[in-house]
């Protein structure tokens, strides 16, 4: 699954959706909803091997390597970081390695996401983040071997 769209551009779209919405309460209320329609993962996805470290809700990821891109799936017990885990699938699932190794995720600045975000929940932000670009290298040194 080829994403048609490069990183930054996915990236400006969230940037124009959130600047549409109101407040910060409807902007949460809109990443809890993308958490609603993130589908469910396989149940032997739900394992220590699949959790992301550093969050204090549950997260798990798991990625496919397909056609040189990577497709993620995630799921959280948590709905708003449910919702945060899904912005980040949307932006990164279906590209290359190189690509995710090259964003450098300003839209997440751009949009106030960090200073809105309790600390606990801004750390696990940067934990799923931290994990993505740890797959990339990890698909990327198999690609290179």
């Amino acid at each position: 699954m080829a994403a048609s769209k490069t990183i930054p551009e996915i990236e400006e779209e969230i940037v124009e959706e959130f600047e549409m919405l109101g407040e910060w309460p409807e902007k949460y209320e809109y990443l809890m909803n993308i958490g609603k329609h993130l589908p469910r993962l396989p149940e032997t996805a739900y394992n220590e091997d699949n959790k992301v470290r550093g969050c204090q809700s549950n997260v798990w990821m798991i990625t496919k390597f397909e056609g040189g891109k990577i497709i993620f799936e995630g799921d959280s017990d948590a709905l708003l970081v449910k919702g945060l885990a899904a912005l980040l699938i949307r932006v990164f699932s279906g590209h290359s390695p190189d690509e995710i190794l090259a964003a450098n995720l300003d839209f997440l600045e751009r949009i106030g996401l960090q200073e809105h975000l309790s600390a606990t929940r801004g750390n696990g932000l940067l934990a799923m983040v931290k994990q993505i670009k740890f797959y990339a290298l990890a698909y990327k040194a198999k690609m290179t071997a």
